[in-house]
């Protein structure tokens, strides 16, 4: 019997896939489970359609995260902070910080998980921050530290 899985399914396969197991299996556990549909003509046309509005909203979002990622490239942020001798900083620059002062000052929501910064920032400079908007598209975004 051909099913069309609902979810993933440990041995038997993937979510939206076409798989032909048998009867009894389909019957008495995928079924009853909600774990599959019998693939029929309509639910065919049905998972074909779903998959086809997926794959629209899938590109229009990473159109979206391309043109927020053109403007972050473009934009250059200053972060000041109080500075002890030689431009150390007290404490440090997180990309908290960071995400706060584009929120801020331009007008960004980028949360904070996405600002790739390795290490927090501990002196005066500029620096170069990546950030993962979307997972085929990172900015580098220029962060400038000045002191008070």
């Amino acid at each position: 019997m051909k099913v069309i899985l609902q979810a993933d399914v440990k041995g038997t396969g993937k979510k939206g896939q076409v798989y032909e197991v048998a009867d009894g299996y389909a019957r008495n556990f995928l079924f009853p489970k909600k774990l599959a549909i019998e693939a029929t003509t309509g639910n065919m046309q049905d998972i074909s359609h779903k998959k086809a509005a997926e794959d629209r909203r899938k590109i229009k979002e990473k159109e979206e995260a391309a043109a927020l990622g053109s403007k972050l490239n473009a934009l250059q942020i200053e972060v000041k902070t109080k500075t002890g001798e030689g431009g150390r900083l007290f404490g440090s620059v997180t990309s908290k910080e960071i995400a706060e002062v584009l929120k801020k000052q331009y007008g960004f929501e980028v949360d904070k998980r996405k600002l790739e910064l390795k290490d927090p920032i501990k002196a005066l400079g500029s620096y170069e921050v990546p950030v993962k908007i979307h997972p085929d598209v990172t900015a580098k975004l220029q962060v400038h530290v000045s002191a008070l």
